[in-house]
């Protein structure tokens, strides 16, 4: 990427695959960013670029580039594919650019700490990077699995086709309720249908609702 190409970048302003840093300082926090660029479509993180568009750079790079590469190898797991790349500002500071592709092995994770709870996966909704629910994570493993998905269409699920029928959308807790179950079983039962193609999960920094997908 050459000095033209960035500024053209930067133009498009943040988004779901685009990401800019002014600084690499908390690199655990642009650990975050690349993981839920791997969870999601792929993006590209620009560490020197300011929230206002402003290609300010980075003065240390080198030093830059070396701790964001160890935080990246100590924090991240599974292991993330990554390229760095690094573009050349007029005032002798440079722009570091971190491309990130969607992985084929999601979950990725940001681990923070030795117990479960500091082991956090992020997805990236439009132009944040929001953790991602354990409904999220369900998906995520299933997508990698290459076979049919199967479900029993039973009372519940005959159920939450009428509220879909009715309404836009529904929440794992209003399924739960609607469909008189325990939370876990309607929370299985929304990431069958989701993997079965039959419904779409939309995660949201507060709660995820979901849709019937366009067609079915």
């Amino acid at each position: 990427m050459d000095y033209r190409a960035l500024r053209e970048l930067v133009k498009q302003g943040e988004g779901t695959h685009l990401e800019f840093k002014l600084k690499s300082n908390h690199p655990e926090r642009i650990v975050r960013e690349i993981v839920a660029f791997a969870n999601t479509e792929g993006g590209v993180l620009l560490i020197g670029i300011g929230d206002d568009k402003s290609l300010c750079g980075l003065k240390h790079i080198d030093e830059d580039e070396f701790l964001l590469v160890r935080a990246i190898e100590k924090y991240c797991t599974p292991a993330i594919d990554y390229r760095l790349e690094r573009v050349a500002l007029s005032d002798e500071r440079d722009v570091l650019v971190i491309h990130v592709p969607e992985s084929p092995v999601k979950p990725h994770y940001v681990v923070l700490g030795p117990l479960d709870e500091d082991k956090r996966a992020y997805i990236r909704v439009a132009d944040k990077s929001v953790q991602a629910s354990k409904e999220v994570r369900e998906i995520l493993k299933g997508e990698r699995i290459s076979r049919n998905i199967r479900f029993t269409y039973g009372d519940k699920e005959r159920t939450l086709m009428q509220h879909l029928d009715q309404h836009s959308s529904i929440t794992v807790d209003r399924f739960a309720s609607l469909a008189n179950i325990p939370r876990r079983m309607a929370s299985r039962t929304l990431v069958l249908l989701v993997l079965a193609n039959v419904l779409e999960i939309h995660p949201n920094e507060m709660v995820d609702y979901f849709t019937a997908r366009v067609g079915v």
